[in-house]
């Protein structure tokens, strides 16, 4: 069966035009003008009507929350607000019940995936068993049962000795290591920032190098251990410049920001507000600033969500007592497309790039990130045009837990397809 995606804006070279795109069989079979000529017609027809299409966005840092945890998020739920959001390719962090620790568990994990999901995901192995502990994981054995890179998401390995033999078995294996940075001896039992604003509003704060310090001894870790090491949710102005130096080094390390920390600051908190409690805590607007340059000389690689949700309850009452974490996946595109592309910070070819064709050059997914002839069908149709409001009823997560919420933003994302077949449309004719 082949479908024909009408009046398309690609971008080429910075460059707005407008093509066709021709599927079939799941795969783009061609991208230009007048195609009903050379292919004849299509058996179904999408205009785009000048609308904005995208290769599908990759996340490689999302909570589905399943199995165990599946009050919050759900396979289901979780990869179709993916859908809801343009991306159409997650890896799935390893912080559920139970940890997927073994090939075994991994295996399971796979075969749901694939069998409830609405997107891709690539699943996350932890690094050590149940995730918390000093005991590796066996790499080569979750690797071969589908695991695409390893993680102990949500909790940062404290001791040298075990990063190092995990970097080390990481590396045999061929797997990514994906690490939580923070070490907890310097949290402080922090629920914000610490800071002017933590202390104005009396509430513990957690400093910025219980993040920085950790990478400082993880990047010459990963030196010595040649694996591909990769930081998660970058916040600081000192981590940023850390993994700048490292790099200049010529050490394998590769990193990403939060959306919440390149569009809101410490500053934002004017009150004991849990929808802005999330780990690694808002930072200064000085962070925020080292960041976007971060973004832009190239230290920082790629932009993840870190798609956290969690019930209501769970985020009421107190920042000291609520859950850390906020959705990101059906916000992160127009948000960012609104604050950073069109106040000229980026490029919109920039934004793509962070948020589609590094992640999946970086993390080795061949088959996501490019929309070009003979790549799998998997793109987003988005409206730049109209300014439109950020409402939780209109989300498709289970958590609503999202300080954007009432935003007005540009970037509604309209149709999303995987494998070329619509997984989410607004109007089937976009």
């Amino acid at each position: 069966m082949a479908t024909l995606i009408k009046n398309a804006k690609i971008l080429e070279a910075e460059q707005l035009t407008t093509q066709d795109i021709l599927i079939e069989n799941g795969l783009i079979k061609a991208i230009g003008h007048d195609l009903n000529q050379q292919y004849g017609p299509a058996d179904h027809v999408i205009c785009a009507a000048d609308r904005f299409v995208t290769p599908g966005l990759v996340d490689v840092h999302v909570h589905l929350r399943d199995p165990g945890l599946t009050e919050k998020e759900t396979i289901e739920t979780g990869t179709m607000a993916a859908a809801h959001g343009g991306f159409t390719t997650i890896g799935a962090m390893p912080n559920v019940d139970p940890v997927p620790d073994t090939p075994a568990k991994i295996a399971l994990m796979v075969a749901e995936n694939q069998t409830k999901a609405h997107v891709h995901v690539e699943q996350y192995a932890s690094i050590t068993t149940d995730r918390t502990g000093d005991e590796l994981v066996d790499f080569d054995g979750v690797k071969k049962a589908g695991a695409f890179a390893v993680s102990n998401d949500g909790s940062g390995v404290q001791t040298a000795g075990t990063m190092y033999q995990a970097m080390c078995g990481a590396a045999e294996a061929g797997l990514t290591l994906a690490a939580h940075v923070e070490d907890d001896s310097l949290t402080m039992g922090g629920v914000m920032n610490a800071g002017p604003v933590a202390d104005k509003l009396g509430l513990p704060g957690i400093m910025g190098i219980s993040e920085s310090s950790q990478i400082a001894r993880d990047v010459l870790l990963a030196e010595a251990s040649g694996v591909h090491y990769h930081v998660c949710h970058v916040s600081t102005a000192e981590s940023v410049r850390v993994i700048r130096d490292a790099k200049r080094a010529g050490i394998n390390v590769t990193c990403e920001v939060s959306p919440h920390h390149l569009l809101l600051t410490d500053a934002d908190i004017t009150m004991d507000n849990p929808m802005l409690k999330m780990n690694p805590p808002l930072r200064s607007p000085k962070d925020r600033a080292a960041l976007i340059a971060g973004l832009l000389d190239g230290t920082i690689d790629m932009i993840a969500t870190d798609h956290a949700p969690h019930t209501d309850a769970q985020k009421q009452g107190s920042m000291k007592t609520a859950a850390f974490g906020i959705t990101g996946l059906e916000t992160a595109f127009a948000t960012l497309y609104t604050a950073l592309v069109k106040t000229k910070l980026l490029t919109l070819g920039q934004l793509v790039d962070l948020m589609s064709t590094k992640p999946a050059q970086l993390f080795g997914l061949t088959h996501a990130g490019r929309l070009a002839p003979g790549q799998p069908a998997d793109l987003a149709i988005i409206d730049l045009a109209h300014e439109y409001e950020i409402k939780a009823d209109e989300m498709v997560s289970k958590g609503h837990n999202s300080p954007f919420i009432g935003w007005h933003v540009y970037g509604n994302v309209l149709m999303t397809l995987v494998d070329g077949q619509v997984v989410y449309g607004k109007d089937q004719q976009a």
